[in-house]
């Protein structure tokens, strides 16, 4: 039996939240049966590249489509054409993205996978016409749709699209054999950050607008006050890093502030920390408050994420604009609490990612 194969077209291979959702089931799936190739509109190798091709997967370079949009779509077309994918897959809120899945339509593919990654999109008036206007081919398009929650499927396939049965749910689903919390993981990882009895806020998201670190930093300014003796990680990196950077001197905090980047060790730093914050100002489901949970770790995050994010009890949801009462909740958290393994909890909720693989195999693979 051929090994069947599945498209995903992609900016890149970094590490945001839609690729690794991607890589998440990509990991659990039996590559014998099934294999996952990527088409990107970049020449320079990205974070999971390496990955990609260990297991087994293709890598297309393709044109930006922000440097010459119908280049771009032509060679998506070819390659799909040239390889017989019958299975293609975009996953993004942009407007033009239905319009890569008519190059593949043209190419040949006749499962057309639309996943919906976010709730909103970064820009003004010019991006909610597009959205508005070419946007819509969203609904019309895909002859399969899902999306993390229901807010990132109705922005791109419609309201009620999930109760008409026109757009399906598919969770970001985690491996707890990675994700669970471990007394002996905190304190070799506190050790190593050189972190004794400090109270660590931690955060996981991109240097971009979207996550809203201006007013993380506000926070942390107001936490200051109340706990001297605290310290915020901030793991990822972005386009305004140097700005959020340029911030926390003027704040007079960058001494308590980490930097860390973009870390392949994220379960064992998030075992170290004593609180998540993520006060975005919009999201699809936030695959790191998910992952803070599986470890166990309380999360005070904005009240414009879903509620669907909240799968243990473990989140609170709280209003942006006011750091004072977001640092009098977080500071709540420096008295410590009982952390224990989650994976019962994620199984039973179907947020594990073999359960997880699973619906995306039978959603995009043709049988």
């Amino acid at each position: 039996m051929s090994i069947k194969r599945l498209l995903c077209c992609m900016s890149s291979m970094n590490a945001g939240g839609a690729e690794t959702f991607l890589m998440k089931q990509y990991r659990c799936m039996d590559r014998e049966k099934y294999q996952m190739d990527f088409c990107v509109n970049v020449e320079e190798r990205g974070y999971y590249d390496d990955e990609i091709e260990s297991m087994g997967g293709r890598i297309y370079r393709i044109p930006p489509k922000s440097e010459d949009f119908k280049k771009s779509l032509k060679a998506l077309e070819n390659i799909v054409r040239e390889n017989g994918y019958e299975s293609v897959l975009c996953s993004s809120v942009k407007p033009g993205t239905a319009l890569e899945l008519i190059a593949a339509k043209k190419g040949g593919a006749t499962r057309l996978i639309y996943r919906s990654s976010n709730s909103s999109v970064d820009g003004g008036f010019k991006q909610k016409l597009l959205h508005n206007t070419i946007g819509q081919l969203a609904k019309t398009v895909p002859t399969v749709k899902f999306a993390p929650s229901k807010e990132a499927a109705e922005y791109c396939f419609g309201k009620g699209c999930i109760e008409k049965g026109r757009a399906h749910l598919l969770h970001n689903g985690i491996d707890t054999n990675i994700y669970r919390y471990s007394d002996e993981t905190r304190a070799v990882m506190r050790k190593e950050l050189g972190i004794e009895s400090e109270f660590v806020v931690a955060h996981v998201g991109r240097f971009s607008k979207q996550k809203n670190h201006v007013f993380l930093l506000d926070i942390f300014e107001e936490l200051l006050k109340i706990k001297p003796d605290s310290v915020l990680m901030l793991i990822g990196m972005g386009e305004l890093e140097d700005e959020i950077k340029q911030k926390a001197k003027q704040l007079n905090i960058i001494d308590s502030v980490r930097f860390l980047g973009i870390r392949s060790d994220v379960p064992d730093l998030l075992c170290a920390a004593d609180v998540f914050v993520f006060p975005s100002f919009y999201e699809g489901m936030p695959n790191t408050v998910i992952e803070a949970q599986a470890l166990s770790l309380h999360c005070v995050i904005s009240d414009r994420i879903t509620p669907d994010a909240d799968i243990t009890g473990l989140v609170e949801y709280l209003p942006l604009g006011d750091a004072k009462q977001w640092a009098s909740v977080v500071v709540k958290y420096a008295e410590g609490y009982i952390r224990k393994d989650m994976t019962a909890i994620f199984r039973e909720q179907k947020y594990d990612s073999e359960t997880t693989s699973r619906e995306f195999v039978k959603y995009c693979f043709v049988e």
